[in-house]
């Protein structure tokens, strides 16, 4: 996990981790074709972070979503967003012990305008409340800073036995 510092105005650095696909790998079960964030970065414990996915054209469900007009299903964003929120989960944990984690809820999904190969996908995430192995967040999917699709995602970590 790299680190950065990002500080307010008067107040003391903030240390703000990221993770490479190296390291989302070792906190989620996806792979390809259904990894949908290659990096996490901007992390703030299990409080907030942003996921970056890059969408390309050669991805699997562009070829029939929709054959001349490719548009990202708006399921696989919201996937993103609670695979985003899984890694900082994950990483918030106390344990070395592998995990498992489980998409619980969806509430309030609304999407915005399409996502298309080349664009840069960014899940801003931010924690609304945690109970013992369940955690609850925000989610905003940004394009170029403009807000594609928006939910609440809840998911639940289980220990791998």
């Amino acid at each position: 996990m790299n680190e950065t510092t990002s500080a307010a105005e008067g107040a003391a650095p903030k240390v703000l981790a990221s993770a490479d696909i190296l390291k989302v790998l070792t906190c989620l079960p996806h792979r390809y074709p259904f990894l949908m964030v290659d990096r996490v970065e901007q992390i703030d414990g299990d409080l907030s972070c942003v996921g970056i996915k890059n969408v390309t054209a050669n991805e699997p469900h562009f070829q029939g979503h929709f054959p001349g007009n490719p548009v990202m299903p708006g399921v696989l964003i919201i996937e993103g967003m609670a695979q985003t929120a899984g890694v900082v989960c994950v990483l918030g944990k106390d344990s070395e012990k592998p995990s498992l984690v489980y998409f619980m809820t969806i509430d309030e999904a609304k999407f915005r305008r399409p996502v298309v190969p080349g664009d840069v996908l960014e899940y801003h995430m931010t924690r609304i409340s945690r109970r013992r192995n369940m955690w609850w967040y925000r989610g905003e999917a940004k394009v170029r800073g403009e807000i594609v699709a928006q939910a609440k995602v809840g998911a639940m970590i289980m220990e791998n036995s």
